[in-house]
C-alpha cells in the first residue's frame, strides 16, 4: 500500500550479475545518478530511492530475469500519471549495463491510483465521441521512442 510495484525483465550485458542489473535499474528509475548532487545532502534518498526486493530467472530464457522493484509513493506526484512513468520508464531503457528491458507488470496501491481524476464521463461517452470500439484509445504520444 505504500509502494508502486514494477516487474521488468532484465537482461544484463555479459559479465553483469542479475543482483547489479536489478539494482541498477531501481537506482536510476528512481534517486539514481552519475554525479554528485549539492541537494543530495538536504535530505535522506533512502526515503525516496527504488529498490529491488526480488530477481527470479524467466523460465526457458537464457540470460534473461525478472528484477521486481518497490518504489515508495513519496518519489511521485498525486494525480500524475506522466510523472510516474516518466520516473520509472523515462531514462532507464538506455543504460548501459543492460543488453535489453521491458516493463513486465506495475502494481499500482488504490490510494495512489484515487488521486488521478480520469475523465469527467466514462469511457463509453469517450468511444462514442470518437466512434471508436473494440480497441484501446490514447491520447498521449508514446515514450521513450525506441528502434
Amino acid at each position: 500500500d505504500t509502494d508502486i510495484l514494477a516487474a521488468f525483465r532484465v537482461t544484463p550485458q555479459p559479465g553483469v550479475p542479475p543482483e547489479e542489473a536489478g539494482a541498477a535499474v531501481a537506482a536510476e528509475s528512481s534517486t539514481g545518478t552519475w554525479t554528485t548532487v549539492w541537494t543530495d545532502g538536504l535530505t535522506s534518498l533512502d526515503r525516496y530511492k527504488g529498490r529491488c526486493y526480488h530477481i527470479e530467472p524467466v523460465a526457458g530464457e537464457e540470460s534473461q530475469f525478472i528484477a521486481y522493484v518497490a518504489y515508495p509513493l513519496d518519489l511521485f506526484e498525486e494525480g500524475s500519471v506522466t510523472n510516474m512513468f516518466t520516473s520509472i520508464v523515462g531514462n532507464v531503457f538506455g543504460f548501459k549495463a543492460l543488453r535489453a528491458l521491458r516493463l513486465e507488470d506495475l502494481r499500482i496501491p488504490t490510494a495512489y491510483v484515487k488521486t488521478f481524476q480520469g475523465p469527467p464521463h466514462g469511457i463509453q461517452v469517450e468511444r462514442d465521441k470518437l466512434n471508436k470500439y473494440g480497441r484501446p484509445l490514447l491520447g498521449c504520444t508514446i515514450k521513450p521512442k525506441l528502434g
